[in-house]
């Protein structure tokens, strides 16, 4: 049995807003939600003093859920809630144990951790420990909170890669409701911003600090003077539904899920492979039987490290030259981590409703080093779209593409 994949559901919280609303205006409006981290400074030979806060509000929750919730979890829930409301799924269906959920992080809430392990290693000792210390920081976190939240029996998957969390999370839902597993899944990514992220990708050169007095100018993908990366934080969630069902419901459908593909590179922990990007590629074409000049657009993960802008151009002008329009979100957004794969297809969708594509902000000079892509740059391009790729990579050599058709 292969049945269609809907959309019905989308919710977003992002370094440019609370909801997808938000972050849809402040994207169109060309806005940065990159900042200077003042407290950042305290940390010892940090190069990069940037980063990406997410605007979020968060209502009050049961102390029985709150309890077991850090940062990352709270914003997935605000993110969720949103896109079950956008759904119009009921408690009932909620727990009819046909409803699943598919969500990932790059890992738990850090702020939790560090508060635990600090106390313990302070201490020597488990006193004063909370009991729910490690359920806030635990590598599953997001998607149990939001099982137990929204009363979610059916299937719950966790997906822990990185830079495709959200991604993968995606298109494991894709395939749980396409081949009959699940009537519909929730799916998406989060992650929340702290300093050891930053960390993380200083100490690999990998983050932008040429510009941590010009906030606005960073980061640059695909641009000759990019010099690394700025991590953010935020949340995106997607209702994937049989599309039979959502037509039979009446439902409202964003878009239709028509192909997933995803592989390792199995060559390097870090460093990005051309041929394995590509091969992703083509994966999701494969699977969804189509042909590359379908796709009338490509958003492109696209952080602004050197090594990695270069091989995803190329990867991409193998498969389609110069054909199609291509942008990355991350010079507005920075980069959300286990999030971006949910927060972007979102915002993608959104563009292809609308009728216009984002421009890869920051992009003023195009390193000669990169394809000859047609990069859209230089503000917004009016382009009327359906059929897009959206695709992420991340450490450990995982890549991954979707491609959704937008109604």
């Amino acid at each position: 049995m292969s049945r269609r994949v809907a959309v019905t559901g989308m919710g977003v919280v992002s370094p440019l807003g609370g909801t997808l609303d938000a972050s849809f205006s402040g994207l169109h409006a060309g806005r940065t939600g990159i900042q200077r981290m003042p407290d950042w400074s305290a940390i010892g030979h940090l190069e990069t003093r940037l980063g990406a806060p997410a605007s979020a509000e968060f209502a009050e929750l049961p102390r029985k859920v709150a309890r077991t919730m850090g940062r990352v979890s709270q914003l997935a829930t605000v993110a969720t809630a949103e896109a079950i409301a956008t759904a119009g799924l009921s408690e009932d269906e909620l727990r009819s144990g046909m409803v699943g959920i598919a969500y990932g992080s790059t890992a738990g809430s850090s702020t939790a951790h560090e508060e635990w392990v600090q106390k313990l290693y302070a201490s020597k000792s488990v006193l004063g420990l909370a009991s729910t210390g490690y359920l806030k920081f635990m590598s599953h976190t997001a998607v149990a909170n939001l099982a137990l939240h929204f009363g979610i029996r059916g299937r719950v998957l966790s997906t822990c890669a990185a830079c495709v969390s959200a991604s993968q999370a995606i298109g494991a839902a894709y395939e749980a409701v396409r081949y009959g597993m699940a009537d519909v899944m929730v799916a998406g990514g989060a992650e929340e911003l702290h300093f050891s992220h930053a960390v993380v990708f200083d100490v690999m050169h990998a983050t932008s600090s040429a510009y941590n007095d010009r906030p606005e100018e960073a980061p640059r993908p695909f641009d000759r003077a990019r010099d690394g990366l700025v991590v953010g934080e935020g949340a995106g969630t997607l209702v994937l539904e049989d599309f039979d069902r959502a037509q039979r419901l009446g439902k409202k459908i964003y878009a239709e899920v028509l192909g997933y593909g995803t592989n390792c590179d199995s060559s390097h922990v870090t460093t990005p492979s051309s041929d394995g990007m590509r091969g992703a590629m083509e994966r999701a074409l494969a699977d969804g039987r189509i042909d590359r000049s379908a796709i009338q657009y490509v958003n492109a993960h696209a952080t602004a490290t050197p090594i990695g802008d270069i091989a995803e151009s190329k990867a991409t002008f193998d498969l389609f030259a110069d054909r199609v329009p291509v942008s990355s979100l991350k010079g507005h957004l920075g980069h959300t981590l286990g999030a971006c794969g949910a927060i972007e297809a979102a915002l993608s969708i959104r563009m292809a409703q609308a009728g216009w594509i984002a421009p890869t902000r920051n992009l003023t000079d195009v390193d000669p080093a990169c394809a000859p892509l047609d990069y859209v740059r230089d503000g917004i391009r009016e382009r009327s779209f359906d059929t897009f790729m959206s695709n992420k990579f991340a450490f450990g050599g995982i890549n991954t593409s979707l491609i959704f058709r937008a109604m």
